[in-house]
């Protein structure tokens, strides 16, 4: 049996979709050391997993993109955050290999210092995405604002012209930064996104197709194996259970981003519907909102608890809780404030599985009536929880990582 060592960003968007993926590890006899957020070291010690925090500094370092006024200077905010974390999440990640001694490591996509000393240290390693994966594909459009699929001759141009556009803004945002980081590791440099994201010989990526755009030119690296729910044990509130109606759940990010008007709206807008509205509000404040009678807003309740009685799921577009609503079923009205938002969002709309609202546009009237064309899409919501059920999940990772530990322990061997 194998010794895993995991290493996440400061995020419960990123820990908890990896988590069934540890715990599948554990339960086939492998030791797991996890350093993950401060915040979640106990929850994580009481599933098995050894679990200790990650250096302190990353998580003083915050996203402010919800600060930017433009959907490119929301994206130089996020890579500027990345990056200034990497100075931290390398070194920490580097010491955990030398105390722990792992057989194999598994990081977290956004940190990218710790990819680089993953890299370095030399032995086999893998990393993980939780959200739309920015690799080009002649079959997908360029990834960012959010883009339909091309259609015909004009779709194809479209995205021959922006797609230099958008990757390479990235790209010189992202790129001689990160060689700066690598340099430290002394590892050579990359060109651009695509090559950063094929370096890890093995790269979960927590979706499937449908959901994610079909294309014939993924990457070599790249095992796709659906998304992986979890939520921390805990006991249904009794409130929960004194609900009539159908349910509506609305959730807005983990990490804040000023989206607290989407939790507004949804209880405005639906204050005279034959729903019930579910608020969750992980990093705003209950208090801000009005609260209708057919409503209820808490910090926190674990989604599988409601989505099991929900007929829609009205999300912000972060990819974990829309993903979790589309593999219950439960069709989602996406509105989408930045980050990886808009790619979500359309590929919600893309599949049939819900509808989609730009947060510039957002009323209640308007919210309303889109939460009315989501429930339309049920059958769309289903076909998606079925792509992602054959994807595999946690035993499906869990086999991808032994195969790529295999494969070196027999090429040393």
């Amino acid at each position: 049996m194998a010794h895993v060592l995991a290493y996440t960003s400061p995020a419960r968007g990123h820990l908890y979709p990896v988590t069934p993926i540890l715990l599948e590890l554990r339960r086939r006899g492998h030791e797991v050391t996890l350093r993950t957020l401060a915040s979640q070291v106990e929850v994580m010690r009481n599933q098995g997993l050894v679990a200790d925090p990650i250096d302190s500094r990353i998580e003083g370092l915050t996203h402010d993109d919800w600060k930017a006024s433009s959907a490119r200077g929301s994206l130089a905010r996020s890579v500027a955050t990345f990056l200034a974390r990497s100075e931290h999440d390398g070194p920490d990640l580097h010491a955990a290999i030398s105390e722990t001694r792992p057989d194999i490591v598994l990081v977290d996509i956004n940190c990218w210092g710790a990819m680089a000393a993953a890299e370095a240290w030399g032995g086999p390693w893998a990393a993980f995405c939780p959200y739309p994966l920015p690799v080009s594909s002649r079959d997908a459009p360029p990834f960012g604002p959010g883009f339909a699929p091309a259609r015909g001759i004009l779709g194809r141009l479209r995205d021959r012209i922006a797609r230099p556009i958008i990757l390479g803004t990235i790209e010189r945002m992202m790129g001689p930064k990160i060689n700066a980081v690598r340099s430290r590791f002394e590892l050579q440099p990359v060109a651009n996104a695509d090559a950063l994201f094929g370096r890890p010989p093995l790269l979960l990526y927590l979706t499937a197709e449908p959901f994610e755009y079909p294309r014939t030119d993924w990457p070599a690296n790249i095992v796709m194996v659906g998304p992986c729910e979890w939520d921390p044990p805990q006991v249904a509130p009794e409130w929960l259970s004194e609900i009539d109606p159908p349910i509506v759940l609305v959730t807005t990010s983990s990490e804040f981003q000023d989206d607290h008007r989407l939790a507004q709206a949804a209880l405005d807008g639906l204050a005279g519907e034959d729903v019930f509205v579910v608020v969750t509000v992980p990093a705003g404040d209950a208090s801000l909102v009005r609260v209708p009678p057919n409503a209820r807003v808490e910090r926190f309740v674990p989604h599988g608890l409601v989505l099991q009685r929900a007929v829609c799921a009205v999300t912000h577009g972060g990819m974990g809780a829309t993903q979790k609503a589309l593999a219950n079923g439960v069709p989602v009205c996406v509105v989408p404030f930045g980050r990886d938002q808009l790619e979500v969002a359309r590929r919600v709309e893309v599949a049939g599985a819900g509808s989609r609202l730009p947060a510039g546009r957002l009323t209640p009237e308007r919210l309303r009536a889109k939460v009315r064309e989501a429930m339309g899409r049920a059958d769309g919501a289903r076909r998606i929880a079925a792509a992602f059920e054959a994807a595999g999940g946690a035993p499906a990772a869990a086999d991808a990582m032994e195969r790529q530990l295999a494969a070196v322990q027999e090429h040393a061997a």
